[in-house]
């Protein structure tokens, strides 16, 4: 029981700092009285988080085939190990460019090999 209280938790906190890296404005302090102000400010916040956790798990599910191709060997603990709270590779200032004509990539839901 304790460790799988201390595996939720460690996936908590590590969620808790991805969203406190996103909140980089003010550390995340919502300084707005108004319960309606603040309501929005977390729902936000959780749509940033949820759009780059996408991104992140699409990447990963792209990336996971090559690395097979490449002869690396991917197991069902490796995928465990793995994290959509990636922050590495994103710039948290700077000038984004987005192509809303752009079409994306679809998503995998089986990967191509077997584990």
């Amino acid at each position: 029981m304790r460790r799988q209280i201390t595996a939720v938790t460690n996936k908590v906190e590590a969620y808790n700092g991805f969203v406190q890296w996103i909140c980089f404005g003010d550390h995340g302090l919502i300084a707005h009285r108004s319960p309606i102000e603040q309501e929005k400010r977390i729902k936000y916040t959780d749509l940033v988080a949820n759009a780059l956790i996408l991104q992140n798990v699409a990447d990963m599910t792209r990336l996971l085939p090559k690395l097979v191709e490449q002869g690396h060997i991917v197991t069902r603990e490796t995928l465990a190990t793995l994290s959509p709270y990636l922050t590495g590779n994103y710039r948290r200032f700077g000038d984004y460019f987005v192509d809303v004509e752009q079409t994306p990539e679809p998503l995998l839901f089986d990967l191509p090999f077997d584990l």
